[in-house]
């Protein structure tokens, strides 16, 4: 990984690794920072670390939006020795104590197209969280006030958000994609829409807001990416109401017909009573 921060409003950094283009945000306060999201592997984590630190020499608490490998596998590394603070939704947390099953399906979800980052992937330590959100948490990092919240299922089924309001930022994970279609692979299609418009709620039209992929956006970016959102949850309910297949659905709906049959099936499921 290469790489630097970037200052996107006052005190508050985004890093955009290159092979994936994750984003990783810090917010400094008084003698106290945030780093949120923590990268692939040990070797990522290693390299954020420096450029964090050439940023601040404030000790962090780490957040992660949740529990997806490279948003959290680099937690071990990125906590110390002993570990400070790391946080999460309480079912991000709960996944994160399996890292044995954690690493199994980043490995085979990567292995084919990046099968050095698969094989680093597999020997990577991973450290759960020590603190869990169930809906709301409020911290207070170096006299900054930072709010933690569970918007609904989305992404997952324990996405975080973190919202610095001081300076109108708000970080949002993979409820929000820039450099490509959202992942439905074990997302909640029919509510992502109403966790999205949560987002909305605790926007301005000046608030910068971080995706987990890509180039940082505003909130008429977020707004576009709800409607489509909202148009592939009406075609999966119409779809499912009407016997069609998920195949037919997915060549009609936004974001392309791959990641959309991913996501028809998953509303389906979700209609069926099985997910």
């Amino acid at each position: 990984m290469s790489g630097r921060f970037v200052e996107v409003a006052d005190r508050v950094h985004v890093l955009c690794e290159p092979l994936l283009r994750v984003n990783v945000t810090l917010v400094v306060g008084d003698g106290e920072a945030l780093l949120v999201d923590t990268l692939s592997t040990a070797g990522q984590a290693a390299e954020l670390a420096e450029a964090a630190r050439a940023v601040t020499a404030h000790p962090w608490t780490v957040v992660n939006t949740h529990h997806h490998f490279d948003h959290c596998f680099g937690n071990a590394t990125l906590a110390g020795d002993p570990p400070r603070p790391v946080y999460a939704h309480e079912l991000a947390a709960a996944a994160m104590r399996d890292p044995d099953r954690l690493r199994r399906e980043a490995y085979e979800e990567v292995r084919e197209e990046l099968p050095a980052l698969a094989a680093e992937l597999a020997r990577t330590e991973l450290l759960a969280p020590t603190h869990t959100v169930h809906t709301e948490e409020v911290l207070d990092v170096g006299g900054r006030r930072v709010v933690l919240r569970h918007p609904g299922r989305g992404h997952t089924a324990g996405d975080l958000v973190v919202h610095v309001p001081d300076v109108d930022v708000l970080v949002v994970g993979d409820l929000v994609e820039q450099s490509g279609p959202p992942a439905f692979e074990e997302s909640y299609p029919l509510l992502w829409p109403e966790a999205v418009a949560e987002l909305l709620r605790m926007t301005t039209p000046a608030t910068v807001v971080v995706p987990g992929h890509g180039d940082v956006v505003d909130a008429d970016f977020v707004r576009a990416q709800h409607a489509q959102l909202s148009d592939l949850a009406w075609l999966i309910r119409a779809g499912h109401t009407g016997g069609a297949p998920p195949e037919r659905v997915a060549a009609e709906a936004p974001f392309g017909a791959r990641p959309a049959l991913v996501a028809a099936r998953r509303g389906y499921a979700a209609l069926d009573n099985t997910l």
